[in-house]
């Protein structure tokens, strides 16, 4: 048989199970939407907002030409991709996904990297952002601000790890380093393309704000749909049945890397979704460091319902999904494998509890930066989405308008 007829079978199969599971139990299906709506009403859009509007000004008045020029000598010998790769990598780790993906999708769209250098790129510059590992997952779900810092470490430890073994995909891509005439320094190379970026874009600055909060606002509804789609999912697989067996697998697994075999379940929902994942394993009767290793293979991997996210911003490029879901699961076993490295030399003889030698963001009486930006977004995040969303609708009206005013003339 045909390999496309038995995908269409297979698809077309899964898509009327899910149907038929979604009409059959509605009031699980009410309850996953409202769990996921709630994560991305109150915090998802509020942090991720205005990260996506910077980094669309930058990259329309030019600072990104000019970032990608300076350190070209740094990323094209380590990477094999641009300069311009660190700017993403930073709005990466600053905004958390799928940042990654939509700036590199962003750059092979204005012809700045190949397509091969895209999936370099975008297989370790797509991670979660501090304020969800040090404030949700580190101090709302273990109560332990310190695991945040093992967490973080791995996490982006893992993520340089993944470039530079990625640096060897399609070895024969090659891309020269930018070179420089030996009157003109890169400084005012990089600021002649600044320059020139900002004086090709004819758009006025307000035009160009606006733009970026309209483009914002699309991936991150675009970003919400998946959340609570993914949601469901992770809830209707318990709810029919299949997450037993899926587990019993999993449990396989983990008894063969000789970890504890009640982590299954939180492997299994972080695989769907990093929050509930991350949240049972902080339930589980396991020890904390297997506790850890899961939640870093958690953060690592994404979940599909991340996964999905940066398949669709990839789709309007010809950058292949296939390499970004090779680097998740390398990253995720570099992230595990890193938290056990660093576990005793930096949590057990500096972090941990029982030794007095805690960082100055576990005081109770004090809170840190990351716990009172999560406070606050837990307390303003509805309102800043409310407001931004009738924004997005105002935005739209204009632009449809002006839209069909020019299809009457």
């Amino acid at each position: 048989m045909n390999v496309q007829v038995v995908k269409t079978l297979l698809l077309a199969t899964s898509v009327t199970i899910v149907a038929l599971a979604v009409i059959l139990f509605p009031e699980h299906t009410l309850e996953a939407s409202k769990s996921g709506l709630s994560m991305w009403w109150n915090i998802v859009f509020p942090s991720l907002l205005p990260f996506f509007i910077i980094s669309e000004l930058l990259i329309g008045i030019g600072v990104v030409r000019f970032i990608g020029i300076l350190l070209e000598p740094l990323m094209r010998p380590l990477f094999r991709v641009p300069g311009s790769g660190a700017f993403v990598f930073a709005m990466g780790v600053a905004s958390g996904f799928p940042a990654g993906a939509k700036y590199t999708a962003h750059l092979r769209q204005n012809n700045d990297i190949t397509a091969i250098e895209g999936e370099r790129l975008v297989s370790f510059t797509n991670c979660s952002n501090p304020l969800f590992i040090f404030a949700a997952v580190g101090v709302g779900f273990f109560h332990n601000p310190a695991l945040g810092v093992i967490l973080a470490a791995a996490h982006y430890g893992g993520n340089i790890m993944v470039g530079l073994v990625m640096r060897f995909h399609h070895p024969e891509d090659h891309h020269p380093t930018v070179t420089i005439r030996s009157h003109q320094s890169r400084l005012s190379l990089a600021f002649s393309a600044l320059h020139d970026t900002r004086m090709n874009d004819k758009r006025p600055f307000g035009k160009m704000m606006g733009d970026a909060v309209h483009s914002s606002i699309k991936t991150l509804l675009m970003v919400g749909g998946f959340i609570i789609l993914f949601s469901v999912l992770n809830e209707l697989l318990s709810v029919i049945g299949l997450a037993p067996l899926l587990a019993g697998a999993l449990r396989s697994i983990l008894i063969l890397l000789q970890l504890p075999p009640e982590l299954d379940v939180p492997l299994l929902s972080g695989m769907f979704e990093i929050t509930l994942g991350s949240q049972l394993a902080s339930e589980s009767s396991a020890t904390l460091v297997a506790q850890a290793m899961i939640t870093s293979f958690i953060l690592a991997f994404n979940g599909l319902s991340v996964q999905a996210q940066v398949a669709s911003i990839l789709a309007d490029t010809d950058i292949r999904f296939k390499p970004f879901f090779f680097a998740r699961l390398l990253h995720g076993f570099f992230a595990a494998f890193l938290t056990l490295v660093i576990w005793k030399p930096l949590y057990l003889n500096y972090l941990s509890p029982g030794n007095g030698s805690l960082p100055v963001l576990n005081r109770e009486d004090t809170p840190s930066i990351i716990e009172s930006v999560y406070s606050f977004l837990e307390q303003t995040g509805p309102w800043i989405t409310l407001f931004f969303l009738l924004t997005f609708i105002v935005l739209f009206t204009q632009q449809f308008n002006q839209t069909k005013r020019k299809g009457f003339k």
